[in-house]
């Protein structure tokens, strides 16, 4: 049987160069940086620091009566089609000397080991995203080497009130302290809404250097001065290189497995696997759907579970329920979350 070659010279002519240069997979650092996983909820009032409705975004919260929410409004024809919100629901943010408030991303250090930091082959880091706000001027994004206590912070300008606007920004390579190889939280992002003046009063440090306070925010707007002021954002991609590439989506699914690797969010009865233990004992467990960072913290978010059951063993990799008392019943939570956040 003969074999034909084939033809490839123009097999691909119609795919932009840019979409072939940059379809390295994963290469956004952060994960749901389009904000369409939230599995703790569309809403929360009143937040503390925490994590609240987008997973993997944590919020820092020093003033102000900040409210946050995953909203359906993003910038057209980016392809988004989520965003996460700020809402100052009080009078306003006035932050004390120690006091900020900001959105930031945490990373594990054995997700990090290819930006080489901390030897003479370091990368550049890029991050992009759009962001709305109420009060125009300077932003501060920071980055934050957790492992070394090393820091560099950027500016940005927001010009337009209420208005979406894309920004990139470009950090430098550290060749000064390398990232652990562990499943700790080595680099953090940070993304400024207010700044009280421990964070103000220095020079803001725009190479990397040991981390000084006084030098992080300085330059910040308060982004939450006033009643209703808010700040939306999406499309948050951090990823190696001095150019920005167009945002990397994901199939729904998977971003949803690599945000349960943090935190899980259960609805369904925990009726299965039973196992008799003896007359007056029972146990059920399951699987999760992805192992876990580390072994999760496990909460109840029910208030009609059966009585007498609790939580007896738990891993990155499953979870082992136990009641005691009537024989005729079986282990059941009806709603329950998992979390091993950074």
């Amino acid at each position: 049987m003969a074999l034909s070659r084939i033809d490839t010279t123009n097999m691909i002519e119609d795919v932009p160069q840019s979409k072939i240069d940059n379809n390295i997979n994963f290469r956004n650092i952060i994960i749901n940086g389009d904000m369409s996983i939230a599995q703790r909820g569309t809403s929360a009032s009143n937040v503390s620091t925490g994590y609240h409705t987008c997973d993997r975004w944590r919020v820092v919260r020093g003033a102000g009566t900040l409210n946050v929410s995953q909203e359906t409004d993003a910038p057209t024809g980016s392809g988004f089609v989520k965003s996460f919100k700020f809402l100052e629901n009080g009078s306003g943010a006035n932050p004390g000397a120690t006091d900020r408030n900001f959105l930031q991303h945490r990373i594990e250090g054995q997700n990090l080991q290819y930006l080489k930091k901390g030897t003479s082959s370091a990368q550049q880091l890029t991050l992009s995203f759009w962001i709305k706000a109420t009060v125009t001027g300077t932003y501060i994004a920071e980055i934050f080497d957790n492992d070394n206590s090393r820091q560099v912070s950027k500016t940005y300008t927001i010009s337009s009130a209420n208005t979406w606007e894309y920004k990139t920004i470009t950090f430098p390579a550290d060749t000064t302290g390398t990232f652990d190889n562990d499943n700790g939280s080595s680099l953090q992002l940070n993304l400024y809404l207010t700044a009280g003046s421990n964070y103000t009063s220095g020079t803001l440090n725009t190479t990397w250097n040991s981390n000084t306070d006084a030098n992080r925010a300085v330059g910040q707007v308060n982004a939450l001065a006033s009643a209703n002021d808010l700040v939306q954002i999406t499309g948050v991609q951090l990823e190696a290189g001095d150019t920005a590439s167009d945002f990397e989506f994901l199939p729904t699914g998977v971003n949803l497995q690599r945000c349960q690797r943090y935190y899980f969010q259960d609805t369904a009865f925990l009726d299965i696997n039973i196992v008799r233990v003896s007359d007056n004992t029972r146990s059920s467990g399951r699987l999760l759907p992805v192992e876990m960072r580390t072994t999760p913290t496990f909460t109840s978010t029910s208030s009609n579970e059966i009585g007498n059951t609790q939580m007896n063993n738990s891993s990155p990799r499953g979870i082992r329920f136990v009641m005691s008392g009537s024989a005729d019943n079986v282990p059941r939570y009806q709603a329950y979350n998992l979390s091993a956040e950074l």
